[in-house]
This record gives C-alpha cells, sequence and structure tokens, in this order.
C-alpha cells in the first residue's frame, strides 16, 4: 500500500482539494482509496462535538464507512493547544492513538491519502508536526506552495529541508498567469538543479481563489438588501474609514472587492457605487441605509450586505472566509481534478499505488 501526505508551506494553499482531487483520481484507475486527517485544525461544532469539516467532505466524497474519531484522531483545537503547552497531552500516546487509527483506517486500500493540518509545522507541541506524522504513517509526501514572489523560494526550500528524503515532489498552487514565466524559467530550474522535483503548475482559477457575494451573504447572515445579481466573486476587502473623495481615488483602483463601512455612511456608500471594482457593500451595525443609496445600488446592480455586528467582527469574519477560499464542496473538487490532471505529473504521485494495486491480481492469473 501506498500512503501520501498532502502538506504546505502555508495555511490556506488548497490541501483538502488537492488531497481530494488526488483520491478521486486514484479511484478514477480503480484503485481503492482511504483518507485521513491526524489534526483536525478546521473545526466547526457539529452536534455537540468539534470536528473538523474537511475529514466530513472526504467521508462524503470518497464513500468512507469510517468513523470521524478514526478519520480526525486528534482535533487540534485551542483547547487542546493549551494543555499541550501546560504538558497535559502525551505525544507518545498520540502518536500510538495516530497509529491506530491510521491502521484501523488503510485495511483493504491501496492508497492512503492523509492531508496535513494547517501548515508543515502545526503540531510541533506534541512532536506531530506533518513530517513527524509522514515519518510515523512512512508516507511520501507532496508539498503545496504559493508563488507570488522570489522569497516564497525561502520558505519553500524550509520546507523541503524538514520533509527530507520522503519528499516526493512540489506543486505550486494557485499561481497567476504573470508568475509562470518566472517559475517556468527560472525558479524551476533552480529547484530541480538541487534535486527538488516539482510535480505541478496548477494556475490560478477564480472559481477557486475567492467566495460569491451569495456565499459570503450566507457565512456572514447577512440581510441582501437588493435584487441585485450575487453571483459576482469576492477576494479581498476594504474598510471604509476615509472621505468619500478620498474614497473614490483609491476605489477605482480595486477589483473584485467588497467595502465594509457602517450602515451609516451614505456618502462613502455612494461614492463605493461608482467604482467598478468593488462587488458588494458589507454595511454594519444593523443601520439601513437611505432609500437613494439603495436605489443606486439596484441601478448599478451591486448587493448591499446588511449585518448587525460591528465592522471589525464583520471584517475579520470576511477575511476568514476569503482566506479559507471557496466553500468546501464537491464542485470545487471536481474543478482541482481537472487542474490536476492537466497540469500536474499525477502519473509520478500514483504509480507505486497502481504498481502495488495490480501485483496481487497479476500473481494469481493462470496462463499468462
Amino acid at each position: 500500500m501506498n500512503t501520501i501526505l498532502v502538506t504546505a508551506t502555508e495555511e490556506s494553499t488548497g490541501k483538502t482539494a488537492v488531497a481530494l482531487a488526488l483520491a478521486r483520481l486514484a479511484q478514477e484507475r480503480g484503485l481503492s482509496v482511504g483518507y485521513m486527517k491526524p489534526k483536525g485544525t478546521r473545526l466547526q461544532s457539529n452536534v455537540g462535538k468539534t470536528l473538523d469539516e474537511d475529514p466530513m467532505l472526504a467521508r462524503e466524497l470518497l464513500g468512507l464507512d469510517a468513523e470521524m474519531h478514526e478519520l480526525e484522531p486528534i482535533v487540534y483545537s485551542p483547547t487542546f493547544i493549551q494543555q499541550a503547552i501546560r504538558g497535559r497531552e502525551d505525544p507518545d500516546e498520540l502518536r500510538e492513538q495516530i497509529r491506530e487509527s491510521f491502521d484501523s483506517l488503510a485495511k483493504g486500500h491501496d492508497l492512503m491519502v492523509v492531508e496535513g493540518g494547517g501548515e508543515l509545522t502545526t503540531g510541533g507541541i506534541v512532536e506531530l508536526t506533518d513530517p513527524d506524522v509522514a515519518e510515523l504513517l512512512d508516507a511520501s509526501v507532496l508539498l503545496i506552495s504559493r508563488y507570488r514572489n522570489g522569497s516564497d523560494v525561502d520558505d519553500l526550500l524550509a520546507a523541503v529541508t524538514d520533509v527530507g528524503d520522503r519528499l516526493d515532489g512540489v506543486l505550486f498552487n494557485a499561481v497567476e498567469n504573470a508568475n509562470f514565466d518566472p517559475l517556468d524559467t527560472d525558479v524551476i530550474p533552480f529547484l530541480e538543479g538541487r534535486g527538488i522535483p516539482v510535480l505541478g503548475v496548477v494556475p490560478r482559477r477564480r472559481e477557486l481563489a475567492g467566495v460569491t457575494v451569495g456565499q459570503l451573504a450566507t457565512e456572514l447572515n447577512a440581510d441582501v438588501l437588493t435584487g441585485a445579481d450575487t453571483d459576482a466573486f469576492v477576494e479581498r476587502f476594504l474598510v471604509g474609514a476615509m472621505s468619500g473623495d478620498k474614497a473614490l481615488h483609491h476605489l477605482r483602483r480595486t477589483k473584485d472587492a467588497a467595502l465594509v463601512t457602517g450602515g451609516d455612511r451614505p456618502d462613502l456608500q455612494t461614492v463605493a457605487l461608482e467604482a467598478p471594482g468593488v462587488k458588494c457593500l458589507i454595511l454594519t451595525g444593523g443601520f439601513r441605509p437611505p432609500g437613494a443609496v439603495i436605489g443606486k445600488a439596484e441601478e448599478k446592480d451591486v448587493p448591499i450586505l446588511l449585518v448587525q455586528g460591528d465592522t471589525l467582527t464583520a471584517i475579520e469574519r470576511a477575511e476568514d472566509v476569503v482566506r479559507s477560499g471557496r466553500t468546501r464542496d464537491e464542485e470545487t473538487v471536481e474543478h482541482m481534478r481537472r487542474l490536476l490532471h492537466d497540469h500536474a505529473d499525477v502519473d509520478a504521485l500514483l504509480d507505486d499505488a497502481d504498481s502495488d494495486s495490480t501485483e496481487p491480481e497479476e500473481s494469481g492469473k493462470s496462463g499468462e
């Protein structure tokens, strides 16, 4: 059986989408695939329990018959971290817990896909960073990285050193068009010259990078005050704390943005509606804007979202939603499956599992 651990140099690099898309590609080849996320980091409350959303999605999409406590043996919550810092979590016991869950989940599978938690170094306080987990589970490692500028290579090299000989290769994800040439002509030759295989460069796709206004409204529990289309994508947020005249100059230079401001700032709201890069207004404090602002928003086809909380809380929650990327679902995984198929060397990752799964069948044949 082959085991691949998918980890990353930083958070929000698309680990879940890549891990599950890779698993789906393996299933298409006829492989039996299992999944595990040893450290649950993307937590939500579910029926009185704190669970990671990613294993729940994996169980559904991969058709797994496994219990959540096995898919996610460690709930890496703030409470757990505090207990670990106080010395109330035993690293040896945790390692044994992960090993037992893995052995149970791996039975009958050709391939195990293990998703890292947070970023490469998450888990260090209990000696369970992703490289530690890879060693524990005898896994090869797919390392995901962003590439925005040359300084990202420093972080990548440090991560490669931490992973060591278990590295299968590097996958650059969500790469902007302008960065493809520097990667191809400079960075990839540099890395390969150091013996670091690059298995793919996946382009940035809006469908995976941002969230729609409609999704944002749902996440913020906002009231939508207009009948405008909510399918536009939002990728960044601006806090409206300046005068209208100064704001217009700034807002005209942005794109795919949401303006977050108090509902009692009709001057700023009116100016924002003139900027083509502003895809929606998020008004805080529960203050409904004047009818003239709503009318202009309808005319410009710009949604207005009204939230009850304060501006700071709204911006923190909104940034968290965008930082996590598009809501994880089957459509997200399918987008990534197609991208990996077209832009990554999937064979290099799955060949070992392919060969392992076919050997027993071939040895049992007679007359061949």
